[in-house]
């Protein structure tokens, strides 16, 4: 049987499942992150979108911190059609495309207004890479700016050599690689454990996920680099999609727009707040020295021109287009 054949047969048994009533469907939604993270905040509140929007003919049940699918599996879970909905890390998913990538390139885009720029160039190529593995782009939201979180004192990129370094994906490994620290992969619900038993002592994280972590529990200084702001998506089997009928379709769109901007705006407020909260609890939240941000940016450069290496001609052309905007 065709590979495609089979996860269309897959989805449509899901979607039998996931039918409550004539007329409306119930769809399990899994996301990594807590339930007080923004991004779950406002995913709960596209939900409770979907469902006013829709006059409950869509409904959509949250299932935050992992409880339902870890991060690395939940856009397979989402592809053969186990859950018609979830949430994934964009950067994750570099293995499977150099596309997902993009936005984790250390210093290509590292302010709100360089990600939309990158984004309005990204996202088509996103949207036709999904459509081909039978995925519906929703919507995008980025994390805050990337900072450095270490338990001592950096000034240069030499002070991290021999750290434990918190690495989720190919560019957070190659980073740590490049400090000369020992890349240690963990998932994000797993973070705070590995903090508290040692298992880490560095990562590159924003100041949002350092309070989810309590990252001032086990480590001292917050460095607001700005090195990257990825983009955690939306994403919906498109066999799920196809099933509704075109007005609740029409409704999911303009919510999935809605939230789209709200997470946006969002993110903003909240990268400012969250440092604080790590100052309040202890942590020392400073500038890097320009020592550390002359390093920090040879090494992104490093990492853009290996990565456009093996980009292919689609990657280069969002890099391309993105430097012309």
């Amino acid at each position: 049987m065709e590979i495609r054949k089979f996860l269309n047969i897959v989805a449509a048994s899901a979607l039998a499942a996931a039918a409550t009533t004539a007329g409306a469907q119930s769809w399990d939604m899994p996301t990594a992150y807590a339930p007080t993270n923004f991004h779950t905040v406002n995913i709960e509140r596209f939900a409770a979108g979907v469902k006013d929007a829709t006059g409950g003919k869509l409904s959509l049940k949250v299932h935050s911190a992992a409880s339902l699918y870890k991060m690395p599996e939940i856009k397979r879970a989402v592809q053969t059609g186990q859950v018609p909905i979830g949430e994934v890390l964009m950067v994750t998913l570099s293995n499977e495309n150099p596309l997902y990538a993009i936005d984790g390139m250390p210093f290509l885009a590292s302010s709100y207004a360089d990600a939309r720029r990158l984004w309005s160039v990204q996202r088509p190529y996103i949207e036709r890479l999904l459509d081909s593995q039978g995925l519906k782009l929703l919507f995008a939201v980025p994390w805050p700016p990337q900072g450095l979180i270490t338990g001592k004192e950096v000034k240069s990129t030499a002070d991290l050599a021999g750290l434990s370094f918190r690495a989720y994906d190919k560019q957070t490994s190659r980073l740590g690689e490049l400090f000369k620290a020992r890349p240690v992969t963990i998932q994000a619900a797993e973070v705070a454990q590995a903090l508290a038993t040692g298992k880490i002592n560095s990562l590159m994280s924003s100041a949002q996920s350092g309070v989810d972590y309590k990252a001032w529990e086990s480590l001292k200084y917050f460095y607001d680099v700005q090195a990257w702001l990825p983009k955690n998506m939306v994403i919906a089997n498109k066999a799920a999609f196809d099933s509704l009928d075109k007005g609740v379709q029409a409704a999911l769109l303009a919510q999935a727009t809605k939230a789209e901007e709200a997470g946006w705006a969002a993110s903003s407020e909240v990268a400012e707040a969250t440092k604080k909260t790590l100052a309040s609890n202890g942590m020392s939240v400073q500038p890097p020295s320009p020592k550390l941000v002359g390093e920090l940016n040879a090494l992104g450069q490093q990492m853009v021109t290996e990565w456009l290496a093996g980009a292919g001609p689609d990657g280069k052309a969002v890099v391309e287009a993105y430097g012309r905007k």
